[in-house]
Parts: C-alpha cells; structure tokens; sequence
C-alpha cells in the first residue's frame, strides 16, 4: 500500500435499502453516498495524482479561500494498493497516478485503520463508485459497521473470486481507509 491522499466527507448513515444490518454508516472513498466536502473539488486543480490531497492542510484552504462550508465534515486518510484489478481477464495490473500532479503526501502521526474499500476506475481518475455502499453488495460481502471489509486480503480475495464482477465496469482499486488525529 502506498499513501494516497487525504479527503473531507460528509459522512452518511446507511440508507434502509441497504440491508446490511451491521452497517451503521458509510466510509466508502467514493463520493456517491457520503459527498465530498465540495463536488468539484477538483476544479480547483489542488489535488494530488491520486485525486486526492497532499495533507488536510490543503482541503482547509481550499474551503477557506472559496467559502466552502466544512463543518460536520469528517477527514480520512487515504493507501491504496499498487495494482488494479480488471474483470476481464480476472488479472491484476500495475496501478500509477497521473504524473501530471504532484504528489508529496503528508503520513499521518496517529492514524486509525478503519478498513478497506473497493472503488471502480473506469475513467481512471476520481474514484467512481464503492460496489459495497453503492451497489449494496454489503449485503453479500461481510464488512464492518463503517461498510469497509476487515482486511486487505479478504478484500483482494473477494476481488479474485469475483464478487465484485458486474457491480459497476471497472478496474477496480483497493484502498485503506484510514481515521487520523
């Protein structure tokens, strides 16, 4: 796993069609059910080549300088794994971010693992969709209250087995997702 970046999120509860019982809220990298402190974030051109940020030093001054509001956001660190995994040929393939941003991640001091997540790349940039929240594949796949799988190799095992297969066109990346002090 290589550090990837930061972001802010609103984070969401579980929604009721997601029958899921032990997920409680939704900490998924995508920003399909728990929106990112600003949707076009990226419009403003501070991001990293993952489309994430170097440190959440940069998310407050963007909020700042373009009065975002950020209040109630919660900010979460972000690894992702150095490979990609695509459907097609059920293969995993050397993932790079776009060398056209720079990339000099802050690490977090404290950090608080709270899972992993799957996210769908089909355009390759932003993160997509998270198949467990999005596509409630929560239901099928066991994850945690925060609707992340446990561990990076089940994670990767569900992935080869196939259960993400047809949830939304990939590749797929996994990411660990991280709470921080």
């Amino acid at each position: 796993m290589i550090p990837a970046g930061y972001m802010a999120k609103r984070v969401a509860d579980r929604d009721d069609w997601l029958k899921a019982d032990g997920v409680v809220d939704i900490y998924s990298v995508s920003g399909c059910m728990s929106d990112y402190f600003d949707t076009y974030y990226f419009e403003y051109w501070k991001h990293n080549g993952h489309w994430l940020f170097d440190s959440p030093e940069i998310i407050t001054e963007l909020a700042g300088d373009n009065s975002i509001d950020i209040a109630g956001v919660k900010f979460f660190y972000y690894e992702i794994y150095e490979h990609e995994f695509h459907e097609d040929d059920m293969g995993w393939h050397r993932y790079d971010p776009d060398r056209t941003f720079g990339e000099n991640v802050k690490v977090p001091d404290k950090k608080k693992l709270e899972g992993y997540d799957v996210a769908t790349f089909m355009c390759g940039a932003t993160p997509e969709c998270s198949p467990l929240s999005c596509n409630g594949l929560a239901e099928e796949i066991e994850t945690n209250q925060h609707c992340l799988i446990d561990s990076f190799e089940r994670a990767k095992q569900c992935l080869e087995d196939g259960l993400f297969n047809n949830s939304e066109p990939g590749p797929y990346r996994i990411f660990a997702v991280y709470s921080f002090e």
